[in-house]
């Protein structure tokens, strides 16, 4: 990965959070993965992974490292944003995210590096430095989400029932009466499926009540329906999420939870919105309490989003403070 010409102290770049190198990197297996690096060459490694799985890094996620005092790393994964092949779910699992991980760093020639990511992305953060604690210097979390199918069948289920009833009857309508029982299964049945009237109107169903479940104040609280059938544009984190989803993240039960220890000696910083219904305080405070030398923050009127008020700062904060524990 070759520096632009203008890279150097962020400060003199006309624009500090431009990329100092973007690159595409072959892993292996089919795939190459879209890298590029912000800040300064010298500064403190971090590496920030995008949540889905199925998003993407945007240039906004740049903007949470502070580019005169780092090196931040961000990449779309495999079949992500504008890694390629788009949309593939061939050889992609979270072993093979985690050695891509370890590819990225090598490519870098990085030692220990912090590692931030929300939602998806804290799965990944902590399947990282559990399967390689010796390369992390801190860790800083959004949103825990311990990549379980419980926590995924609550939100779209009894959560989602209790607060966005109708929201709720929506979901279902989209089923046929028979698969209503085990709706979650049914739309990753649906969505995994191969013909577009199958999963179509599955697709689009789940990626907008998950929205309306991500946002403190949801701008839809309903489904239109109508809109369902139309299927040229699709969202692409829905079916990522049914392919990673239906295999328990490739995980096995509660790995993340079970293996916590290998964190022990990690700071790590965890954001919490108190209203999060994708990822409720519950789970960063189960997290926690097996997490040596990890903190809890939480931030009132705030939900899922990284954009709900507070929401964004605090994971700036975090970065910030975890940076200035660590060692250069």
């Amino acid at each position: 990965m070759v520096p632009d010409a203008d890279a150097g102290t962020a400060a003199k770049r006309a624009d500090p959070f431009a990329p100092l190198t973007s690159d595409t990197l072959d892993v292996g297996d089919g795939h190459e993965l879209y890298v590029e690096s912000v800040g300064r060459a010298d500064g403190i490694p971090a590496i920030y992974l995008h949540g889905g799985p199925g998003s993407g890094c945007q240039p906004d996620h740049r903007r949470l490292f502070d580019p005169d005092r780092f090196q931040a790393v961000l990449f779309d994964q495999r079949g992500c944003g504008r890694s390629r092949p788009k949309g593939s779910r061939e050889h992609n699992t979270t072993a093979h995210l985690i050695a891509d991980m370890e590819k990225i760093r090598e490519k870098f020639g990085i030692a220990r590096w912090m590692v931030v990511g929300g939602s998806w992305g804290a799965t990944l953060a902590l399947a990282y430095a559990q399967a390689h604690p010796e390369r992390v210097s801190g860790i800083a979390l959004r949103a825990t989400f311990l990549g379980t199918r419980a926590e995924v069948e609550t939100a779209f289920t009894s959560r989602l029932s209790q607060f966005y009833p109708a929201l709720h009857e929506d979901f279902l309508s989209v089923l046929p009466p028979e698969e209503r029982a085990h709706p979650v299964d049914a739309y990753w049945r649906r969505i995994l499926d191969a013909d577009p009237a199958v999963h179509g109107p599955a697709a689009r169903a789940w990626h907008d009540t998950e929205r309306a479940l991500s946002e403190h104040k949801a701008a839809k609280a309903r489904l239109d329906l109508t809109s369902l059938n139309v299927w040229r544009t699709l969202p692409a984190t829905p079916f990522m999420e049914a392919h990673y989803f239906v295999n328990n993240s490739f995980m096995s039960v509660d790995q993340l939870l079970r293996n916590a220890d290998r964190l022990s000696g990690i700071p790590g910083i965890i954001v919490q919105g108190r209203y999060d219904l994708l990822c409720p305080p519950e789970t960063s405070q189960r997290l926690a309490k097996v997490w040596p030398g990890s903190e809890v923050r939480i931030v009132e009127e705030a939900g899922h989003s990284l954009y709900d008020a507070g929401v964004r700062d605090a994971v700036m904060k975090s970065i910030a403070d975890l940076a200035s524990k660590i060692p250069r």
